[in-house]
C-alpha cells in the first residue's frame, strides 16, 4: 500500500503504539482518521496529525466499533486500511480469574479487533490492508496470562483464516506479533500484577516495522533474529 493519501482508521491510537503508529502515518503523507477512549489524549493526537479526524469508543461496544469504521470511512472518503491496536491485560493462575475479568479481555482482546475488521472488509478495496496487534503470548501462552493469552491467540486465529478468504481480493491481512514494548501497558493490568518482565522493545522500532509491512503487503510482524522484528511477506 502506497502510503502518501492512503486512508487508514487506526484504533486505539490514545495507547503508545497506536499514536506513534498515527503521527507517523500523518508525516508520511497517508490520512489517518483516529478512534480511542480517552478523548483528551485523542485530541493531542489529532492535534499533532494535522487535526486528523477522531472519534471516542469503547472497545467492549462490539457495535460502537463496526460503527466507528462507518465514521471513519465517511470522513475519509473511503478506506485503504484499518490497523487495530486495542488491548488489555490481565495475570493471575486461571482460577483467580474472575468469568468477568475473561469475558472482558475476550472482548477487548479478540472480538473488539474482529467487529473492526469485519466492518471494514467489505470497504477496503484491492491494495488495502486489515490489521491488528496479537502478541507473543498467542504462541508462548505464558503462565498467569492464561486468558489473556488465549483472548489474543483467537485474534491471530482469525486473522489467518481472514487472510486466506480476502487474498483473491488482493486485499493484505497483516498480524503485528509484538514481543514485550516499553509502553507500560503491563502496569495498566485489569487485573493482578505482571511478572518481572525484560526491558521493552522502543515503540519506535515496532513502528518502523508496522509501515514497512504496510508498504510491503506483509502478512506478519514477528520477532526476528539477529533484529528485533521481522517482517514476513
Amino acid at each position: 500500500m502506497e502510503m502518501r493519501g492512503a486512508r487508514i482508521l487506526v484504533p486505539g491510537a490514545t495507547g503508545r503504539i497506536g499514536s506513534a503508529l498515527v503521527e507517523r502515518l500523518h508525516a508520511l503523507g497517508a490520512r489517518p482518521a483516529l478512534a480511542g477512549r480517552d478523548p483528551d489524549t485523542l485530541a493531542r493526537v489529532s492535534a499533532r496529525s494535522g487535526h486528523a479526524p477522531a472519534r471516542t469508543f469503547e472497545a467492549w461496544d462490539l457495535d460502537a466499533c463496526a460503527r466507528t469504521v462507518d465514521w471513519a470511512a465517511a470522513e475519509l472518503g473511503g478506506l485503504d486500511g484499518v490497523v487495530v491496536c486495542v488491548g488489555v491485560a490481565a495475570f493471575g493462575p486461571a482460577p483467580e480469574v474472575s468469568d468477568a475479568v475473561a469475558e472482558h479481555l475476550t472482548a477487548v482482546n479478540a472480538l473488539a479487533p474482529m467487529a473492526f475488521l469485519r466492518a471494514a472488509a467489505p470497504q477496503v478495496t484491492e491494495g488495502g490492508v486489515l490489521a491488528a496487534v496479537t502478541g507473543v503470548v498467542a504462541e508462548a501462552a505464558p503462565a498467569r496470562m492464561a486468558d489473556y493469552a488465549a483472548a489474543k491467540a483467537a485474534l491471530a486465529t482469525w486473522l489467518t483464516a481472514v487472510r486466506r478468504e480476502q487474498r483473491r481480493r488482493g486485499v493484505s491481512v497483516l498480524e503485528i506479533n509484538l514481543p514485550h514494548m516499553d509502553t507500560g501497558f503491563a502496569a495498566r493490568a485489569v487485573r493482578g500484577e505482571a511478572p518481572r518482565l525484560p526491558r521493552g522493545l522502543p515503540v519506535e522500532e515496532a513502528v518502523d516495522a508496522v509501515v514497512a509491512a504496510l508498504s510491503d503487503g506483509a502478512r506478519l510482524v514477528r520477532p526476528g533474529t539477529p533484529g528485533p522484528l521481522e517482517v514476513v511477506r
